[in-house]
């Protein structure tokens, strides 16, 4: 098995970008232009190494390799995507890899990206990038190619090599089950499950009891041997099961308008585990969005809108106005899910103003737009 962990540091240490690994500060596929330089990037690097995976990390400084981290990204639609705007499109997986010295909620996300030995190219029209484009990396850079587009095996025994150097041994997984379970987690309630004797995952969260129920919050889940979290949420909340073959988690988001809030399904999430050393992961999403009055939703949006504008225009808001706000990324969801389009647009122009206004509510919109992300490409 591989330690991600390990294998970005092998990446980040032996290799500045090349023609099967790039690095990233950040990405923001929500918006056209970050998913068409993201797309470009995974079309080149599959191209670049048709027999091999290639790499992208995210979560590093260009300059100095220095490791700053980013939110963590639920990435269960990620393969949607792909599939919808590139021809021959390769497996892709994103994954979020934990660091000691980040802070709670940060880590470093690593795309995996493994070609089907087709050439890869750009479905349809995407920003300034036209359907029909290939592209391949020369050196650093991802460029456009027009002609003599062949697919060159270079890099398998570089790939090899590093992935081996990557592999995980009892030690490390030793360690890190006690740091998650007696430092990182120690105020939390802390669990961890052996499965077919090779695989440990732990999790942590507040637990509280509902009839013949467990519901966990503050919710944090580990593959150890990988030094993969799973799941990550400081608000949402989850039921986990488990037996000897498999670990599954349903998630639950709170919605609703005022203080008439329900907890609604949305996602079912399954590890099957084999004798044979490997594992499989299952995401179905089980959301039926609450459905409201159009009028009474019509109110909502100007309401928010309202309170926006306000706050961009740094104008105090009133005792009923500040109780709108901390449901305002719920409500806007809602509305948007309502057939409100615009609802998503508002959401998007709130995140700078929420980041300097209240950064509850802040965390609030980001599991919003997660929430948005997976019904979108689901």
């Amino acid at each position: 098995m591989i330690n991600k962990r390990l294998l970005v540091k092998n990446l980040l240490a032996h290799n500045d970008e090349n023609s099967f690994y790039d690095k990233k500060r950040f990405i923001s596929i929500g918006e056209k232009e970050g998913k068409a330089k993201f797309l470009k990037h995974v079309c080149a690097l599959a191209n670049s190494n048709p027999k091999n995976n290639s790499f992208i990390v995210i979560g590093v400084e260009d300059e100095d390799n220095k490791i700053v981290g980013v939110d963590f990204f639920d990435d269960s639609r990620i393969q949607n995507l792909v599939n919808a705007y590139l021809d021959n499109p390769p497996l892709i997986s994103y994954e979020n890899i934990p660091f000691p010295h980040l802070p709670d909620g940060k880590v470093v996300g690593l795309v995996t990206i493994k070609s089907n030995g087709k050439v890869c190219a750009l479905r349809k029209n995407i920003w300034k990038y036209y359907g029909g484009a290939v592209f391949f990396r020369e050196g650093s850079i991802s460029l456009p190619k027009a002609f003599d587009i062949e697919l060159k095996d270079i890099n398998s025994k570089a790939v090899a090599t590093i992935e081996q150097h990557a592999r995980n041994n009892i030690e490390l997984t030793l360690d890190a089950v006690i740091s998650f379970m007696n430092k990182r987690h120690a105020d939390l309630s802390s669990h961890y499950k052996v499965f077919k004797e090779q695989f440990v995952v732990c999790w942590a969260g507040n637990a509280k009891r509902v009839k013949s129920k467990t519901y966990f919050s503050r919710v944090d889940i580990e593959l150890i041997n990988e030094q993969v979290k799973l799941f990550y949420s400081a608000l949402d909340e989850i039921t986990i099961e488990y037996n000897e073959d498999s670990f599954s988690t349903l998630e639950y988001v709170q919605l609703g308008l005022g203080v008439q809030q329900k907890y609604y399904p949305l996602e079912r999430m399954e590890i099957t585990f084999s004798e044979n050393g490997k594992y499989n992961i299952k995401s179905e999403l089980v959301f039926e969005p609450p459905q409201y009055d159009k009028k009474t939703l019509h109110h909502v949006l100007n309401s928010n809108n309202s309170i926006m504008m306000k706050l961009d225009k740094q104008i105090a808001l009133n005792k009923a106005e500040k109780t709108d706000l901390k449901h305002l990324p719920a409500t806007y969801l809602i509305c948007y899910l309502n057939g409100f389009e615009e609802a998503r647009e508002w959401m998007e122009k709130a995140r700078p103003l929420l980041k300097k206004t209240d950064e509850g509510v802040y965390q609030s919109l980001k599991e919003s737009l997660r929430v948005l992300r997976k019904v979108k490409y689901n």
